[in-house]
């Protein structure tokens, strides 16, 4: 099954190149949401960025179908949502989120990332 990224292809623009690759969830890739949380983790792989998008709008559930998230270029997610682009310098462990509709991303200082 193909997956229709919600920008057609020739509207995407060079806002975010050679950052890498992360992972987005499909409310924002295929749906158009906007990104309302992100955080960097540890890279899974050469040219992860260990970037993570989210919606803030994916149950538990969601999250753990495959096939409601995958990797993409961190330029797409960039055209998806342009908010995130001051943010993709910030180091492993650096989290945000934006509290309301249409707000802007803050530190989100309770969040912890997983430990395995």
């Amino acid at each position: 099954m193909n997956k229709k990224i919600h920008i057609p292809a020739d509207q995407i623009k060079p806002l975010a190149t050679d950052l890498g690759t992360c992972i987005a969830t499909a409310k924002i890739t295929l749906d158009g949401l906007p990104v309302r949380f992100m955080y960097r983790e540890d890279p899974i792989g050469q040219a992860d960025s260990g970037w993570r998008f989210l919606s803030g709008l994916e149950s538990d559930a969601y999250m753990e179908n495959a096939n409601n998230q995958g990797a993409y270029d961190i330029n797409l997610i960039a055209n998806c949502d342009p908010s995130i682009i001051p943010f993709l310098a910030a180091p492993i462990g650096a989290a945000f989120e934006k509290t309301e509709e249409g707000g802007d991303f803050q530190e989100a200082g309770d969040w912890e990332p997983d430990e395995d």
